[in-house]
């Protein structure tokens, strides 16, 4: 079975501090992607949206539930589809590294594979998308932020 990645690398004129405050805020996510997004699940550690922490992207019964599989303040969050979904073998990462100008590095992949047949390039092009768009919008969020 044929895997799929879609993957963004980015320049940010923010600090890593600020960028990872809000790719980790699962109740600001929403904002980024375009769509719903609510924490049902705490984590246990110190920070509500670290490591075990559940978030439901969708409306009403329609979506996906992803799981926080790692967390690491400012450098990485991994995450998975737990519910069922278009996707099996889900890995989505965001690492961020500081960069020479103290500015922030931001690598976005999404690991998957397809559960319909041929169902996998209109989900990474799909996914490509959301993430393009997410990434214009956390520009502007970020920008706004600091004004």
């Amino acid at each position: 079975m044929p895997k799929f990645r879609a993957e963004l690398t980015e320049h940010l004129p923010f600090p890593r501090e600020q960028v990872f405050r809000l790719l980790s805020d699962h109740n600001r996510l929403g904002d980024l992607i375009g769509l719903p997004v609510k924490r049902i699940r705490d984590s246990d550690q110190a920070d509500p949206n670290g490591t075990g922490s559940i978030r439901w992207i969708g409306i009403g019964p329609v979506g996906i539930e992803e799981t926080i599989m790692t967390f690491e303040p400012d450098h990485l969050i991994e995450y998975t589809v737990t519910s069922f979904s278009a996707f099996r073998n889900h890995l989505g990462r965001i690492r961020l590294s500081e960069t020479p100008d103290a500015f922030t590095r931001m690598h976005y992949t999404v690991d998957f594979d397809e559960v319909i047949p041929y169902s996998g390039p209109t989900l990474q092009a799909a996914m490509q998308r959301v993430l393009n768009r997410g990434v214009r919008r956390l520009r502007e969020v970020l920008a706004d932020t600091e004004s």
